[in-house]
């Protein structure tokens, strides 16, 4: 009996460690995509600008799962809409989810859970199956983005101002983000 009760105990503590870390990879994830906010270059012609968001939301989401990649970037809007200064180039604010980045910022949710989700399906174990859960999530973001992007500009800009401009940078953080994977894996020591 007493074996059984120890084995019991074992596994809750086991549970309460995996609990700690899980907040622990949480909140790491909404502070890597708040740094990576940081790299932001506004582009003159676009009220949309190019930064390292997508990258990290992605990765975000791959690395942690589809459940602790959503929850990070939950976290990461929270502490935006509190007026944290994690949004593009220091912003932050509800002023910003009502902006015309609102939509991509809103799409980071799902598409770090779609990434996570394809991740844990096995698309993160070969090269081009990480570049295609990187491309879907990133279809998502845009999915997001031009849907409220199109009530600040002309429906017939929002491809031209909203999508187009991203598109080669998109595809170069993704390649990155594929490069990197097996290296955070490894970093984090999550068991595949």
């Amino acid at each position: 009996m007493q074996n059984v009760l120890s084995n019991e105990l074992a596994h809750r503590l086991r549970l309460e460690e995996n609990v700690t870390l899980d907040i622990v990879f949480i909140i790491f994830g909404s502070v890597f995509v708040a740094l990576s906010s940081q790299l932001t270059f506004y582009l003159p012609f676009s009220p949309v600008p190019f930064t390292g968001q997508t990258f990290a939301v992605l990765l975000t989401g791959a690395v942690l799962g589809s459940k602790r990649g959503g929850l990070s970037l939950v976290l990461y809007l929270m502490e935006g809409v509190m007026g944290l200064p994690v949004f593009a180039g220091g912003s932050g604010g509800l002023v910003v989810l009502f902006g015309p980045t609102a939509g991509y910022l809103i799409g980071f949710v799902p598409a770090a859970m779609l990434a996570g989700s394809l991740a844990e399906k096995g698309l993160d174990r070969h090269r081009y199956s990480i570049l295609f859960a990187f491309f879907l999530g990133q279809a998502v973001i845009y999915f997001f983005g031009v849907l409220h992007l199109s009530s600040f500009v002309d429906i017939r800009q929002v491809f031209k101002l909203g999508v187009a401009p991203f598109i080669i940078g998109d595809t170069i953080k993704a390649g990155i983000a594929m490069l990197l994977l097996p290296s955070v894996w490894k970093l984090i020591k999550i068991e595949k």
